[in-house]
């Protein structure tokens, strides 16, 4: 409408994978149920019941609430999570968010008043990483019971 683009410029032919170029939305008040498949970043505001799947970055805002899994690049949450998170690079644990369930990610950054219960996998980035004597990244396990984070004041 405004840049002379159709709606189809943005999607490959034959029923291949969308080619993204912006963010996706789920807003502040809706409620989906359902797994996402998303190329280009993805922000949640609102609920989703299901599983995402993203080759870009994830983002679950402050009022963001998933029950279900995510796999990504990398993901910034602030919202509540209950289920596994998977990033293949960086996990941000924002304050105030709360998560219940295992997370798996190269890098690991938890601000002091976020919420965390489940496992914790840190595995080397997939990109300028060595990998250990048997070809395979390198694991390493973090075991959390309970783990809450909390300012100290």
């Amino acid at each position: 409408m405004f840049n002379g683009k159709t709606k189809s410029d943005n999607f490959s032919v034959g029923g291949d994978a969308p080619v993204s170029t912006s963010a996706s939305l789920i807003g502040a008040g809706t409620t989906m149920k359902g797994d996402i498949t998303s190329n280009g970043d993805l922000r949640i505001d609102g609920t989703l019941v299901g599983n995402i799947h993203s080759t870009a970055k994830v983002v679950i805002g402050a009022n963001g609430v998933v029950q279900g899994d995510i796999n990504g690049q990398q993901a910034d949450i602030m919202g509540k999570i209950t289920g596994t998170i998977k990033v293949k690079d960086l996990l941000q644990l924002k304050g105030g968010s709360m998560v219940n369930g295992n997370i798996q990610a190269a890098k690991l950054q938890i601000e002091p008043t976020a919420n965390f219960n489940g496992e914790c996998h840190m595995t080397q980035a997939a990109v300028g990483s060595a990998p250990s004597g048997n070809g395979k990244p390198a694991d390493v396990k973090k075991e959390v019971k309970h783990a809450e984070i909390a300012a100290a004041g």
